[in-house]
């Protein structure tokens, strides 16, 4: 282990990572971190590599450089979609025994995530193609809090649902984060949220990856590029 990771304060160290799919670079020569408890906003363009880079970080794509999380982590992901039949005749107590058996949570887990998502029995025995779009994303939410991690990976966490159930979701995340001392990162498009909850923001792009304080971040020139008069709004 590298002489500068030996005593680090950080729930997660990233230093050089590129990913490449062929002679395709999706991320190259990414550098940030993230602090024990904090939130990290990714943003970027579509197709900038966020979703990549949280599967990198996570194990599930091929990458150079280094990535180095805190020992004894756990890792909660919820992505964006879920490669799952909704007509499945699965409920979504199914779903999240079948985590509970994987992980070797206690069998009570399945009940008590549900419960931290506001998830009542009644709406996880229904069949998981009967959920609304909020439903189910709470249901991807108590599935990613099986095991009790201390890190939660979020890609784009209220796509596809509407305005209340969006603000209704990231108030939950927070809720969470405040009461268990949670490590966010989470990839989002809306700017209000990412400076209501983001301690430090990554900005993706085709020409570079640029790391720093929300503050510092929303008045920088690349992000206001980015996003336009959303971040300028903001500003004031």
């Amino acid at each position: 282990m590298p002489r500068e990771f030996e005593d680090s304060p950080h729930a997660l160290d990233v230093i050089g990572v590129s990913v490449a799919f062929g002679e395709v670079c999706v991320i190259d020569n990414v550098s940030f971190h993230v602090d024990v408890g904090s939130t990290l906003a990714i943003v970027g363009r579509n197709g900038s590599g966020k979703t990549v880079l949280l599967k990198a970080l996570i194990g599930a794509v091929r990458a150079s450089g280094t990535i180095r999380w805190a020992p004894e982590t756990r890792i909660g992901y919820v992505p964006q979609k879920l490669d799952i039949q909704r007509d499945l005749p699965l409920t979504g107590r199914d779903f999240l025994n079948a985590k509970v058996d994987v992980t070797h949570a206690p069998a009570t887990d399945a009940q008590r995530v549900a419960g931290l998502v506001n998830l009542s029995g009644s709406i996880i025995d229904q069949p998981i193609g009967t959920l609304s779009g909020g439903q189910f994303q709470r249901l991807l939410l108590a599935f990613a809090l099986v095991g009790t991690p201390s890190v939660l990976l979020f890609d784009e966490p209220t796509a596809g649902i509407d305005e209340p159930e969006e603000k209704s979701v990231y108030a939950l995340i927070h809720q969470l984060q405040q009461n268990d001392g949670l490590t966010v990162l989470v990839i989002s498009h809306d700017m209000t949220q990412v400076q209501a909850s983001a301690d430090h923001i990554l900005f993706l792009s085709h020409h570079g990856s640029y790391f720093g304080k929300t503050a510092d971040m929303l008045n920088s020139e690349r992000l206001q590029e980015l996003h336009g008069p959303t971040v300028a709004h903001l500003r004031e």
